[in-house]
């Protein structure tokens, strides 16, 4: 393995979310230039007719959570220099569910706004970068394919919402360079390296947003293919009935799934995909509606289903609610979004109001609050 493909190998996860490989970063002079502009972003108005928590919600995010480049991984800040990103740095991942949470809200402007600072901050040749850090001016040169899907995924629908044809060429064309870069001989991987031009060698399964694949601008037979592999691949990690949650990784070498523990988070991912192509395993959601009513989702279980820790997030909660919406289960998706509102600032003192963090340390993280944005949006077809 030669240097440049060590230093990209590293699992990159979803929830802090992705593991910061060490790779020569390139600088972002466009985002540079915005800070000289303005201190921060104008914040649009929430939208009209949603519900007064999303309100608090949406007020929190873009009054107190979001600075000049975007979301901000955690409200206080760090230093920026941790392998994984901390403090003011942003991820393409919270433009992408910015985005989304737009397009589902039908904000036509708050979306181009979003479009048009995420290409500014990420964009870099064929794709997105994962994270830039304005401390450092430092854009990593590496993407993640979920990032990427979730931007095309909200360009294709912005396309159809807004009757916008741009959108929908800049989603072709985001596709098809994802197809290039992130795939080889059909098969997806976790990240694409723009500086060694490189991936890594497996796929982390809630990556594979199927409903996103099936759409790509590429040719009906590489669709096809890509979409049975990567199917494939996402059914044969299903663990057992008795606990129908999905192993984390794939490792093409080896021909071979991998798990420490089952994160939750990544595991009602996985389940999502599915069940927005209707190939969820009615199991996972027997499961799913089982704890999600006695409030026992944990962050974290063995790959024998014991809880690992006793930790509950709001993004969990969130999940469950949006797999409820995806399998047209009105019961799940209230029952989800009741629990994920326990999580909730309620206090209008509190400088959390509204939002979803931790009062005592003053911790508050975009995936939490962007995840429950978006849970928000949907409704149960």
């Amino acid at each position: 393995m030669d240097k440049g493909r060590s230093i990209l190998v590293a699992c990159l996860t979803v929830l802090a979310l992705l593991a910061g490989c060490s790779n020569k970063a390139e600088p972002a002079p466009q985002a540079t230039a915005a800070a000289t502009s303005r201190t921060s972003p104008a914040p649009a108005q929430p939208p009209e007719g949603i519900l007064e928590e999303e309100r608090q919600l949406y007020t929190f995010i873009t009054d107190k959570l979001t600075g000049p480049y975007g979301v901000y991984t955690n409200l206080i800040d760090t230093d920026q220099t941790a392998e994984v990103s901390t403090g003011h740095e942003v991820l393409s991942e919270s433009a992408s569910l910015m985005m989304l949470s737009a397009v589902r809200n039908s904000e036509a402007e708050e979306f181009s706004r979003q479009w048009e600072l995420g290409k500014q901050v990420f964009g870099m040749e064929g794709g997105f970068s994962y994270r830039y850090s304005p401390k450092l001016d430092k854009r990593y040169t590496v993407n993640a394919a979920v990032d990427d899907l979730r931007m095309i995924e909200a360009l294709y629908e912005a396309g159809e919402r807004f009757a916008e044809p741009e959108y929908k060429e800049e989603a072709s064309y985001y596709s098809r360079q994802f197809y290039n870069n992130n795939s080889k001989d059909n098969y997806m991987f976790d990240i694409y390296d723009n500086y060694y031009h490189n991936n890594n060698e497996f796929i982390t399964l809630c990556y594979i947003k199927l409903s996103v694949l099936r759409n790509l601008s590429i040719d009906s037979g590489s669709k096809g293919i890509l979409m049975h592999n990567m199917s494939e691949i996402m059914e044969g990690g299903y663990l057992s009935d008795d606990f129908p949650f999905y192993e984390t990784r794939f490792n093409y070498t080896t021909g071979t799934y991998s798990s420490e523990n089952i994160n939750t988070v990544e595991a009602l991912l996985s389940i999502l995909n599915l069940t927005e192509v209707g190939r969820q395993n009615p199991e996972s959601l027997r499961y799913i509606r089982e704890q999600v009513e006695a409030g026992t989702l944990y962050g974290q279980y063995t790959r024998e289903g014991q809880p690992a820790n006793d930790i509950r997030s709001t993004a969990i909660y969130a999940l469950t609610a949006m797999i409820g919406a995806a399998a047209g289960d009105a019961p799940l998706y209230a029952a989800g979004i009741e629990r994920m509102n326990e999580f909730r600032i309620t206090d209008p003192a509190s400088p959390l109001y509204g939002g979803f963090g931790d009062t005592g340390t003053g911790q508050a993280y975009s995936f939490d609050n962007l995840m429950a944005l978006l849970a928000y949006s949907y409704s149960p077809r």
